[in-house]
């Protein structure tokens, strides 16, 4: 099982912070930081303010040298398609190749109300996000030398140099995430390398790879094209006093979190809880840091955990 790290620092990060966690999660041997693309806290007063995801990543690209970077996941609300396809292939430079890029809908209306972002309903977000994703691959696979046109309902490109590439080919790995019941598999299916199931139950985990293996063997690609992953908010310790004051400190009740997480518990709690999640075939979990602060937990897990697994 692949193990990445996920931050939130909507909640209260500076770009410091972030670093020095993708610093360590690349010194313990996690493949992967990863952080989510928000702009308004959901709880708390989010100081010392939000940071672009990208911006974000682009630095630390420049400051780590194995671990993969990328969102979970980049807003199709958020930016136009175009300058998105740029700043990813850019980073994916940057980091000699290192970029895994999730994009979704967008979902948090607050925060587009709090810095003037259109919030369509949900049926146009999702046109938007297909869109989105014709137009960014295309721009990625087209030639060099040629030019990419396209005509969509939102979005409209003419004679685009489709400029720079991304140094993976045909592009960095795509991950489209969720618990829709059709356009999401569908999407999944047409655009994605991996499929994230965000902090649901056994059964909804089930369900989903379901019917994203469906989608996958409707359009004509092999089962093993795509990786299937969770999310998971982490809370692990030695013992149940260190569990509970890991709770604690995300403002979480800790029977609350054993009901809702794999990832809570002692490391060999754990590892067992872990078990059926593999056997419905979950093959890489991201472990979502809420207390940035606290890297003794990431060594932890690290250690005991990701070293039985």
């Amino acid at each position: 099982m692949d193990f990445r790290v996920f931050v939130e620092p909507q909640q209260g990060a500076s770009y410091g912070t972030q670093l020095v966690v993708a610093q360590t999660a690349e010194s313990l041997g996690y493949s992967a930081f990863f952080r989510s693309d928000h702009y308004l806290a959901m709880s708390g007063d989010g100081l010392p303010g939000p940071t672009d995801s990208w911006v974000t990543l682009g630095a630390i690209a420049r400051e780590t040298s194995s671990i993969r970077l990328g969102t979970l996941v980049t807003s199709a609300t958020f930016r136009h398609p175009g300058p998105l396809a740029i700043s990813v292939a850019q980073v994916d430079d940057m980091s000699g190749g290192r970029i895994d890029f999730g994009i979704g809908t967008g979902w948090f209306e607050p925060e587009h109300r709090a810095y003037a972002i259109p919030f369509p309903p949900l049926g146009e977000r999702f046109d938007r996000l297909t869109e989105q994703l014709e137009i960014i691959t295309g721009l990625w696979t087209t030639p060099i030398g040629e030019t990419f046109d396209y005509a969509g309902t939102h979005y409209a490109i003419s004679q685009s140099p489709a400029l720079p590439k991304p140094v993976q080919r045909p592009h960095p790995p795509i991950v489209v995430g969720g618990l829709g019941a059709k356009r999401t598999p569908a999407l999944a299916a047409t655009f994605a390398d991996e499929y994230n199931v965000p902090f649901a139950s056994l059964d909804t985990v089930r369900t989903q790879f379901e019917r994203v293996s469906s989608a996958v063997e409707s359009v004509g690609r092999s089962a093993d094209s795509m990786v299937y992953s969770a999310s998971f908010v982490v809370c692990a310790g030695r013992d149940t006093a260190e569990i509970a004051r890991r709770a604690s400190a995300i403002g979480r009740e800790l029977d609350e979190l054993r009901t809702n997480s794999p990832l809570v518990g002692t490391p060999n709690e754990i590892v067992d809880r872990l078990g059926p999640f593999t056997e419905v075939g979950v093959q890489r979990v991201y472990l979502q840091l809420l207390d940035l602060s606290d890297l003794d937990h990431l060594e932890l897990f690290a250690a005991e955990v990701q070293r039985q697994l």
